[in-house]
């Protein structure tokens, strides 16, 4: 078993604090966001009653979710669980209804999109617990294996990526991701949000695979797809609610020559990516290692900085001169900058422009040979 680099955090709401009545645990499909409940089942407080979002009769029974129609539900449930709570249309007003009415009632609310779970909770500060639990880290693959043989997978997982079942079935791994992708793209896209032209989703999610690492144009996303701005913006919106793709901003606030509105989209796993465009040549014979390696840090860093509670904003910054920083994150007033290079001999230059504007505390190039102390290894 690969322990999740949550689960102490999780054990800890769910059993020490009783002031935090709910907990919602939202992620990518299929990344262990159930299995890692059922694996605390033990910890929690009994008698101990699931639910399962997806099934009908849950459904309309919580149309009209009232205090006195969830006592009657719950009955002497203390602890709670709602899985694929995201296909619960009222799952927001049930959480608040519990946990404003129901005080014996801890609630854990899983759900593998965004919909409508977690925008719509509106619980006070402190008395509700979120997390996002992403595929396996190259942190927690440590832990269970070692750094020295994770290290000697570093271009495996480049090419699949770090879902469960991906890793739990080495050899088998391009089935197991077109499986994936097509679960995520037609069954959570294409069907909750009720997309008409399947197809032009599927050529958008492409064509989005093709421009990772780079700035995206939302008008020219949509001249190539046959999609005007408006549906183009709502069909990527869908896909991040989905976590297939997030987006990083572009930073402007000193230089004219700032890009202003841009922004860049990446996937939230390798092996997705890879999928969309069925490639999954060998590392050493393709040449978007750079864009491999890029989308691979920013989703190593961006677990480390969550799972570690880090509070800070994230960007890119690119001229119309073209000068570019990859990476940038701000904490306290203060920005770092980082370049991603794959090969460790190939040089990358900060703008000096940049430099002299934003006063940086850091700048680094990050490459195979130096990456650990980036993603939290120490």
């Amino acid at each position: 078993m690969i322990n999740r680099i949550l689960r102490e955090e999780l054990i800890k709401r769910a059993t020490s604090s009783k002031t935090v009545k709910s907990i919602i645990i939202i992620g990518p499909r299929q990344v262990g966001k159930t299995t890692l409940i059922k694996e605390l089942e033990t910890e929690l407080e009994t008698p101990i009653t699931w639910w399962n979002g997806a099934d009908a009769d849950i459904g309309e029974l919580l149309q009209m979710p009232t205090p006195a129609r969830l006592r009657q539900l719950i009955g002497q449930t203390s602890t709670l669980i709602i899985d694929e709570a995201q296909r619960i249309e009222t799952i927001g007003q049930c959480l608040k209804v519990i946990t404003d009415n129901l005080k014996q009632v801890k609630v854990i609310a899983i759900g593998s999109s965004a919909f409508n779970l977690g925008a719509k909770t509106n619980e006070p500060s402190g008395r509700k617990g979120e997390f996002l639990l992403f595929p396996f880290s190259f942190g927690e693959m440590v832990n269970h294996h070692g750094l020295l043989e994770e290290s000697r997978q570093l271009n495996q997982r480049l090419l699949f990526g770090y879902y469960p079942d991906v890793i739990n079935n080495p050899g088998d791994e391009q089935a197991k991701l077109r499986q994936l992708t097509d679960n995520i793209l037609y069954r959570d896209v294409v069907r909750s949000e009720r997309i008409l032209k399947p197809e032009k989703l599927e050529k958008l999610v492409q064509e989005l695979a093709w421009q990772v690492g780079k700035d995206v144009s939302y008008y020219e996303l949509g001249q190539t797809c046959g999609l005007d701005n408006q549906t183009v913006e709502k069909y990527i919106l869908a896909l991040e609610k989905a976590f297939v793709i997030h987006r990083l901003p572009c930073l402007n606030r000193a230089l004219s020559n700032e890009l202003k509105k841009s922004r860049k989209i990446y996937f939230y796993d390798n092996g997705i990516r890879n999928a969309v465009v069925n490639q999954f040549n060998p590392i050493e014979q393709r040449n978007d290692a750079d864009l491999l390696w890029e989308n691979f840090l920013i989703n190593e860093r961006r677990k480390y900085i969550t799972y570690q509670n880090l509070q800070g904003d994230r960007y890119f910054w690119r001229t119309h001169a073209q000068q570019e920083i990859d990476y940038i994150e701000e904490r306290n007033g203060a920005l770092s900058a980082f370049n991603f290079k794959w090969n460790p001999k190939a040089k990358a230059r900060f703008s000096q422009s940049f430099i002299k504007a934003y006063h940086l505390i850091e700048t680094q190039v990050v490459s195979r040979d130096n990456f650990f102390g980036f993603i939290g290894i120490e």
